[in-house]
């Protein structure tokens, strides 16, 4: 039992597409979007440590550079699907940690076990890190979203998960991380070119403006 078959997933990742389904102008991989997160995950962690909070880098790389490994066991499910209802996310959950621990007891080490138990479980939890994943991994669908809606791709699921992944990270306002985003990076964003500028500006007013009165 060596570490052969963790290293052979990097590979399945590598071939995995994000969205199935779906038509698309550009093609990203699950293994694509880990690095990309892992990239977010720093710049967001920066932010942070600038804002005076303590930041265990550690587990900063760790949660985003592992967060989708297990996609390998079951794929990448489309997201609207995903989240259909609360009992059906539950569901891939639990099948989803029952063939990681499976793959742990298998194929990992047993000396190596109990950093892949930490390193392959959920890494969106209520530590500033787990909040750092959440945000990055969304930001990192919104510019996702972002770039199908810039060249004109006529599936309006972009535009749901745009609105899905926005709305995702205003719930992490209380972050100084999230409202540099909101505030320096998505207005960047937004004025670039575009067809349907309008109709996107308008929407993320909306969804702001909408959150805002929540609050």
């Amino acid at each position: 039992m060596g570490m052969h078959q963790f290293i052979q997933g990097l590979n399945d990742l590598e071939l995995l597409r994000r969205a199935p389904g779906y038509f698309k102008y550009q093609e990203h991989t699950v293994a694509a979007h880990s690095f990309r997160v892992a990239e977010i995950a720093q710049l967001l962690a920066d932010i942070e440590e600038d804002d005076g909070q303590k930041i265990n880098w550690q587990m900063v790389y760790e949660k985003a550079l592992n967060h989708d490994y297990t996609e390998r066991f079951i794929g990448d499910i489309k997201t609207p699907v995903k989240y259909a209802t609360h009992d059906l996310r539950q569901r891939l959950a639990q099948v989803e940690a029952h063939m990681t621990e499976n793959f742990i007891q298998n194929e990992i080490p047993a000396r190596l076990q109990a950093r892949y138990q930490r390193r392959l479980s959920e890494g969106k939890d209520e530590s500033l890190e787990g909040r750092i994943l959440s945000v990055a991994d969304k930001v990192d669908l919104l510019y996702e979203s972002f770039g199908e809606i810039q060249k004109g791709n006529p599936e309006s699921v972009y535009t749901e998960i745009f609105r899905e992944s926005l709305t995702t990270i205003l719930q992490f306002d209380q972050m100084a991380s999230t409202r540099y985003f909101i505030k320096e990076m998505l207005p960047e964003l937004l004025n670039e070119e575009f067809l349907d500028k309008p109709r996107l500006v308008k929407l993320t007013q909306e969804i702001i403006a909408a959150h805002q009165q929540t609050k």
